[in-house]
C-alpha cells in the first residue's frame, strides 16, 4: 500500500512531471493513482504506429481534440498545453506500444517525447500535473533508447 501512497503523492508533483519510461508492470498502479487523484487518464495505443500523421491521429482521437486541431508537431503542442476542453487537477497520458512506434518511427518518436517534456514544463509552471508515461517491459527499459 505504501507504494501506492508513494506513487500517488509522486503524480501530485508538477515538479516530477514530464515524460518518462516506466516498468510495464507498475502500468495498472499509476492509472490506479491517476483515478484516485481524480486526474484526467487516458490510453494512446501507439502499436504499429507507422508515421507522424499516424501519430498525430492517434494523439487527436484519445484526447478527443477540438476541430481546429492543425494534424502537425506545433498543433499538437498547442493541444496539449490548453486541455480547456477536458478540465483536471492533473493529466496521466499513458503511452503505450511506444517502442513499437520508435522502430518504425524513430525520428518522429523522439520529436514527441521532446515536445511532451515542454509541455510539462509548461503545465508544471501553472502548478498542474501533466505525465507522459512510457510503460515498456522490463528487459525493454533495462536498454531504453537514447
Amino acid at each position: 500500500m505504501s507504494a501506492n501512497v508513494e506513487l500517488t503523492a509522486l503524480l501530485a508533483d508538477p515538479a516530477q512531471c514530464g515524460a518518462y519510461y516506466v516498468d510495464l508492470h507498475d502500468r495498472a498502479a499509476i492509472a490506479e493513482a491517476a483515478i484516485l487523484l481524480e486526474f484526467a487518464l487516458v490510453a494512446i495505443d501507439f502499436k504499429g504506429c507507422a508515421d507522424k500523421a499516424d501519430a498525430l491521429d492517434r494523439f487527436a482521437g484519445a484526447l478527443k481534440f477540438p476541430e481546429w486541431f492543425g494534424d502537425n508537431w506545433d498543433a499538437l503542442a498547442d493541444c496539449l498545453s490548453d486541455l480547456s476542453w477536458w478540465p483536471a487537477g492533473g493529466y496521466v497520458l499513458l503511452l503505450d506500444h511506444v517502442d513499437d512506434w520508435r522502430e518504425r518511427a524513430p525520428a518522429d518518436c523522439d520529436v514527441v517525447i521532446d515536445l511532451l517534456n515542454e509541455v510539462a514544463e509548461g503545465w508544471a509552471r501553472a502548478r498542474t500535473p501533466f505525465w507522459a508515461l512510457m510503460p515498456l517491459p522490463a528487459d525493454v527499459l533495462a536498454s531504453p533508447p537514447e
